[in-house]
């Protein structure tokens, strides 16, 4: 019998920016624009999307289950809602599974590193 974390270790390492899309949503659901917005941010401006590689990979996190789209309230834009975004219950594990791999990579570094090397 396999458990959970083996389960998810078949989606592992994620790429960069899917895995800050992930985290994006992991506060709630968001519309395209605020995602590359958040992504930038939750990046420190190192990773900056173009609206193309976003909607390409959210396309494929829709296809493989890790998101979903859902209709945004229709607020201050008004006319057609956009569409928003939000993580599944298998996004949310695979974005935990991928924070557990780079938490174990951050203490294998400290141990050789020494963490006053790795908190530079």
């Amino acid at each position: 019998m396999t458990n959970q974390a083996d389960d998810m270790a078949a989606f592992l390492p994620l790429r960069e920016p899917t895995f800050l899309i992930l985290l994006s949503l992991a506060d709630g659901e968001k519309h395209g624009y605020a995602i590359l917005k958040d992504v930038s941010q939750i990046s420190q401006e190192q990773v900056l999307l173009s609206t193309g590689t976003l909607y390409e990979a959210l396309a494929r996190l829709l296809d493989d289950g890790w998101i979903e789209r859902v209709q945004e309230a229709q607020g201050i834009h008004p006319g057609k809602p956009r569409k928003a975004y939000r993580l599944t219950l298998l996004g949310q594990r695979v974005a935990q599974a991928e924070t557990a791999r780079l938490q174990a990579l951050m203490l294998a570094a400290q141990r050789r590193l020494g963490p006053g090397l790795v908190n530079l």
